[in-house]
């Protein structure tokens, strides 16, 4: 009971993905005074990684990124001869990765999504023509199968006619040959299909799991 150890009293690993015993094993490397077996070590350590992905493992790029990470998993305190540049331990340490922008919009209707107004916006500045009232009709017609797939089992095309010209500011309006959209029940219809088809994967599912 004495020789237990418990993660809590063990030292932090590194990159947890890949284990203690990867974090031991350059441990020990880095305790070896002869650099040529250090060489050898951090070879055979670097393969061990590797076959973690194996589709990857003879990738440049991914073996670069395994003898960037054997490095930084050693503290930067292992001396071996690297084929790729030796990472900086002062950008590792001290560099912050840039924050991501996420989206922070809020759509007027929910429903439609940011991607709907990017579209529109996109329709807003191009020329007119055949070729921009075909634009306005298809994303007439997405934005009749959003609000489907969001609210109810039907809507008139008034509704979307009149949330266009309001996402739009009134610079997009709908030719009246454009007229009437896509009818309700040909997006239900494939909003069923897809249900149903979801639905039977599900149940053959569960099936192979009872045999």
């Amino acid at each position: 009971m004495n020789s237990l150890e418990y993660n809590t009293s063990r030292k932090k690993l590194i990159i947890p993905e890949y284990g203690r015993h990867i974090h031991q094993m350059i441990d020990q490397a880095v305790l070896v005074k002869d650099k040529v077996e250090r060489n050898k070590m951090a070879k055979a350590i670097i393969g061990v990684m590797g076959n973690l992905n194996p589709h990857l493992r003879d990738v440049p790029d991914f073996q670069h990124k395994l003898w960037a990470q054997l490095f930084i998993m050693s503290d930067f305190k292992l001396e071996v001869d690297s084929p790729f540049e030796r990472p900086s331990e002062e950008t590792y340490k001290n560099g912050k990765p840039n924050k991501l922008n996420y989206p922070q919009t809020h759509p007027k209707f929910r429903f439609y999504g940011n991607n709907i107004k990017k579209m529109i916006d996109i329709a807003i500045d191009w020329e007119d023509g055949d070729l921009k009232n075909k634009l306005i009709l298809n994303i007439a017609n997405h934005m009749k199968k959003c609000f489907l797939n969001w609210n109810k089992d039907s809507v008139e095309d008034k509704v979307i006619i009149d949330h266009l010209t309001d996402l739009s500011n009134g610079k997009l309006s709908l030719i009246e040959s454009s007229l009437p959209l896509t009818d309700s029940s040909e997006f239900l219809k494939n909003k069923i299909k897809t249900s149903n088809h979801k639905s039977h994967n599900k149940n053959r599912k569960k099936s192979k799991r009872r045999y």
